[in-house]
């Protein structure tokens, strides 16, 4: 991998991870189409890199993260991430079989898309409004509906914060505890890949170091704008707009794959 792939890598990362349209689908398709080989480190690349999107929540939510009077925020978020730490354990090497498949991103944006079409109309009059109010119980079952991600092209925003919707959160609050829980659940993932890397392959070359810090830098950095487009987005629209773009991306995908210009 070159540094300006890892930088068109980290783009895309830095404008999807927080919108319900799959980060880890969209860069499993550009790798393709940039040609990368499917080797070990471009494994480890795509998840490690989110990482770097994933700080920018800290960044702008630093009161809630750096509040250490309030306990509780901590706990539900380590209650709400068990569910993905049990099942990313057990179940490692068949997620690496399918970070490797444009077929499965490709029919996941389609059902996908297809969910977020109606999903507005699915839960209404939510009752709560703010972190404060999620209990740990409500935060566990978030975290079981986060894990669904695990099949890449699903997104994690998307189940997480539909996760919240059932548990009556408002699409707002959804969101934001959506974004809390993406950062346990991330670094735990990074660290996870890393360390199998490390211990199938050795360190990281110098080389690799660097492509790996300049794309979470530049992740990190879109994503900081992201952010807030998307939170906008999610109070004038809900969640239609991304199911139409999931539905015309899933079904390029589908029509590239047939015609044997992407490979599954």
């Amino acid at each position: 991998m070159t540094v300006s792939q890892s930088i068109i890598i980290g783009i895309i990362e830095g404008i999807t991870e927080f919108i319900p349209i799959s980060s880890t689908g969209h860069m499993i398709i550009a790798e393709k189409l940039l040609n990368l080989s499917e080797d070990s480190f471009n494994t480890v690349f795509t998840v490690a890199i989110q990482l770097g999107a994933i700080l920018s929540v800290v960044v702008l939510y630093w009161k809630k993260f750096f509040d250490f009077s309030r306990w509780q925020f901590y706990v539900k978020l380590a209650v709400a991430v068990v569910p993905a730490l049990i099942l990313g354990f057990l179940f490692s090497s068949k997620i690496d079989d399918l970070l490797e498949s444009s077929l499965t991103v490709a029919i996941s944006m389609v059902a996908g898309g297809l969910v977020l079409l109606f999903v507005d109309n699915f839960f209404k009059n939510p009752s709560i409004h703010d972190e404060k109010e999620v209990s740990f119980s409500k935060g566990f079952i978030i975290g079981i509906w986060q894990c669904i991600a695990m099949i890449p092209g699903v997104s994690r925003s998307a189940t997480s914060i539909i996760g919240g919707m059932q548990q009556k959160l408002t699409r707002s609050a959804a969101a934001e505890f959506s974004f809390f829980l993406a950062v346990p659940t991330m670094m735990a993932a990074t660290v996870f890949k890393i360390y199998k890397y490390i211990k199938a392959n050795g360190s990281f070359s110098i080389d690799q170091v660097k492509i790996l810090a300049i794309g979470n830098l530049v992740a990190f950095i879109v994503a900081l704008l992201a952010i807030k487009f998307f939170i906008t987005m999610l109070k004038k629209h809900g969640f239609r707009i991304w199911g139409v773009y999931r539905l015309v991306v899933g079904i390029a995908l589908l029509i590239m794959l047939y015609t044997g210009f992407l490979s599954a």
